[in-house]
């Protein structure tokens, strides 16, 4: 039996339906090239002008406070910044605060453009967050995605802006796992208490990110069993020495795989 023209635009549908939803080329509300050219802009001007970033209030504040004593399936991401502490050695501590500033800012903006959140930053490491309830493939293709362009921004963004003042150019380390997390408030005041998450894909993801070398990207297997084969195929299993991983898997009592970033 022939296929009708009708049945050929069915199917094309059907297929661009799943490659949507498993978020094939996914990208956030600005494609990479703007976001660098914002980001240049806006670091040129703190490091030029003094420029300081604006506070529009914390989503993440607001969805945590919402959902205090429930469990959610996350992405939980870390973004280490690598050299941190030499620079606070060579550099004036107030051009010092202005990149620790950039650099986070800059993350904030990337992970927001890709529907995630800030939980928090911690001295020069950014964590954020990616709520995975719904849509768990095209959420963990939106995190990766996320990491890699945060490489690209700090590479092709910060780092020119950077080197025309003669500041070391930065580098970061990336870690990510997922699982379902635990939202916690210390304290009985619904407003002012801190509010966290735990579970142990932020105890993985901190993990591994301790574990990646600068410029490198690292993901648990229950990231990388959920992504879009475009994006799994740039994965390999990292190969462990000696005693460097021995995270085991609760379900199956082997090592948890780590998987790396290879292009």
């Amino acid at each position: 039996m022939s296929e009708t023209p009708e049945s050929t635009h069915n199917e094309r549908n059907t297929n661009d339906i799943v490659d949507m939803m498993l978020s094939r080329g996914r990208t956030g509300c600005l494609d990479t090239e703007s976001l660098i050219k914002e980001t240049q802009k806006r670091v040129w001007g703190s490091l030029k002008k003094g420029y300081e970033y604006g506070y529009s209030g914390d989503e993440s504040d607001q969805f945590l406070r919402d959902n205090v004593s429930k469990r959610q399936h996350m992405i939980v991401m870390f973004v280490d910044l690598v050299g941190s502490t030499e620079m606070s050695l060579t550099l004036p501590t107030e051009k010092l605060g202005i990149i620790i500033s950039s650099f986070s800012q800059e993350m904030r903006y990337v992970i927001k453009n890709y529907g995630g959140y800030v939980l928090k930053y911690v001295g020069d490491a950014v964590i954020g967050y990616f709520i995975a309830e719904e849509n768990p493939l095209v959420v963990s293709d939106n995190a990766v995605n996320c990491a890699k362009t945060m490489i690209d921004v700090i590479e092709r963004g910060i780092n020119p802006i950077l080197s025309e003042y003669d500041y070391p150019e930065l580098r970061v380390k990336v870690g990510m796992d997922f699982g379902e997390n635990a939202i916690v408030r210390y304290g009985s005041d619904k407003i002012r208490s801190h509010v966290d998450i735990l579970g142990p894909a932020v105890s993985i993801a901190a993990k591994i990110t301790a574990l990646a070398r600068p410029n490198q990207i690292l993901i648990g297997k229950d990231v990388y069993e959920k992504l879009h084969p475009s994006l799994k195929g740039l994965f390999k299993k990292m190969e462990w020495r000696g005693n460097q991983w021995t995270y085991r898997d609760r379900g199956t009592g082997k090592i948890y795989d780590v998987y790396v970033l290879h292009v």
